[in-house]
């Protein structure tokens, strides 16, 4: 019998892109490492070679998600001339992408009392990468002399809160319905840093 050869990375790969369908489907708790075993074609020791457990499988694919949304978010930005445009952008690209396939189980991982501190801690360290992209923006803003000097980390504060906050209505509302509110809350927020005169 000839032992079956891995490419290590794209087994990697393929490992993770099942592990990804399961826990979106079936969340966190319910997907154990025998169902991405039996999904991926890999035994379980293959995945323990690659991922130390499902927990830190998890955790690296929340980390490449937010990755793929910040590499998203600046191929959009690019389409922008100004702060004040890139806040408009930044809210609809927000919006259109806070439902990502892992949220549900990254929710369930973080209230899991079995859950180490440390994967919970990279999993909310993980809001860091939105949090750094209004900031930049609003830093350029008060580059430009759009906006006025004020407490950039602040600001950022409460926009993330803002549109965060109107994220959870992805749930109950259209996003048609949802993108004049998610505009309005820019609109909202520019009355207060937009430079006057």
């Amino acid at each position: 019998m000839s032992k079956r050869r891995y490419d290590s990375e794209q087994s990697k790969m393929e490992i993770m892109k099942e592990a990804t369908f399961l826990f979106a489907q079936k969340g966190y708790n319910q997907t154990s490492v025998a169902d991405i075993s039996k999904a991926s074609g890999y035994s379980k020791g293959h995945i323990y070679y690659h991922f130390q457990n499902k927990e830190k499988l998890f955790v690296l694919l929340a980390k490449t998600s937010m990755q793929d949304w910040h590499k998203k978010w600046i191929k959009k930005e690019t389409s922008y001339t100004s702060a004040t445009e890139k806040l408009y952008g930044i809210a609809i690209h927000v919006l259109y992408n806070y439902q990502t396939p892992l949220l549900k189980s990254g929710q369930e991982l973080a209230s899991n009392p079995n859950s180490s501190i440390e994967s919970v801690k990279q999993l909310y360290n993980l809001a860091i990468v939105p949090m750094s992209s209004y900031r930049a923006i609003l830093q350029e803003g008060i580059g430009n002399g759009e906006f006025e000097e004020g407490n950039v980390e602040e600001w950022t504060v409460l926009l993330g809160t803002w549109l965060g906050g109107l994220c959870q209505l992805t749930n109950t509302l259209e996003y048609s319905k949802l993108e004049p509110l998610f505009n309005q809350a820019i609109t909202m927020f520019l009355k207060s840093i937009q430079k006057r005169g």
